[in-house]
């Protein structure tokens, strides 16, 4: 009789206990998934789209927008940022197909998103228009003459490094360094072997020395420049952590100095204040103009188009 109760009991104990595991699978697949997905929707998902139109110092600024990202979806409880990289053609179909990001980090040449930008910062005539500012950088490039020895008043051939679509062109007339316009990796090798006295580059051509170990000698160019990576706050309702995610952008000098960049209002060795600029909002059509103008030397229609930075 113990015997048949002990397995009565093993018997029953096992199906209660399967009972129960299949019980908890029920919750677990039915419940918590609901959970999740609420925990999820309470999350404020900021879309934030990064367009490289002129080159870095090095490594990537997609990547060092995702890092100060983080770090403020720790400081800011409850959003998360979703980081993504366009090309400027990529972005402009986009937008064609009635997509925009709620925030915008961008070089000159997208005025598709002025219409949609929100004038939340002070003045700078970069990213001004009709009075209010829609567009503030948060980092910057520099434009400079290198030379291989520290004598600059020797005559030479200058080779002028063209990279994304900056106005290197434009750069190059307007501080009296006119030279062959080449792609910015051409321009850099034939400078090395001797080909050009000069090259007039920006500060991807400084890192580029400092990773080959080379020493250089450079004046930095003060009379204009269009490298600079602005930030635009397109939705009204994301705009506090939007602006808080600017802050973080462009409040760390350390870290802008790890992807070779430098911060956008303050001068240095290399970046000096520089007089005229373009506005970020330039048209295709207006970028070619400077462009043309520059390649026909034609210095005072282009300064029509400039703005006193």
């Amino acid at each position: 009789m113990k015997d048949k109760l002990k397995v009565f009991i093993r018997k029953y104990s096992v199906s209660a206990l399967c009972f129960l595991l299949a019980g908890a699978v029920i919750v677990s697949v039915f419940c918590f998934p609901k959970d999740k997905e609420q925990a999820s929707a309470q999350k404020r998902v900021v879309r934030v789209w990064n367009v490289d139109t002129f080159e870095g110092g090095k490594g990537s600024r997609t990547s060092y927008l995702k890092n100060a990202a983080r770090r403020v979806e720790k400081k800011r409880e409850g959003v998360y940022f979703l980081v993504t990289s366009y090309t400027a053609e990529g972005a402009r179909e986009a937008v064609g197909e009635g997509n925009f990001p709620d925030a915008l980090s961008f070089g000159v040449g997208l005025s598709d998103f002025l219409e949609r930008s929100l004038p939340v910062f002070p003045y700078f005539s970069g990213g001004e228009a009709g009075g209010k500012t829609y567009a503030y950088p948060w980092c910057r490039g520099g434009y400079a003459l290198f030379s291989l020895s520290d004598s600059f008043e020797e005559a030479g051939e200058i080779v002028v490094s063209c990279g994304g679509s900056n106005l290197a062109e434009v750069a190059a007339l307007l501080s009296g360094h006119t030279g062959q316009a080449l792609p910015s990796n051409l321009a850099y090798t034939k400078f090395l072997s001797g080909e050009f006295r000069y090259l007039f580059g920006t500060q991807r051509d400084l890192c580029r020395f400092a990773a080959r170990g080379k020493e250089v000698f450079y004046r930095p160019i003060e009379e204009f420049c269009d490298l600079f990576q602005y930030f635009s706050v397109l939705s009204e309702e994301k705009k506090e952590d939007c602006l808080a995610l600017f802050e973080e952008l462009s409040a760390n000098e350390e870290e802008l100095s790890k992807i070779g960049m430098y911060p956008a209002l303050k001068e240095g060795d290399f970046c000096k204040k520089p007089k005229l600029g373009v506005s970020v909002f330039s048209s295709n059509e207006t970028l070619s103009t400077l462009l043309d103008a520059a390649k026909r030397g034609d210095e005072k229609n282009l300064r029509k188009y400039l703005k006193t930075v």
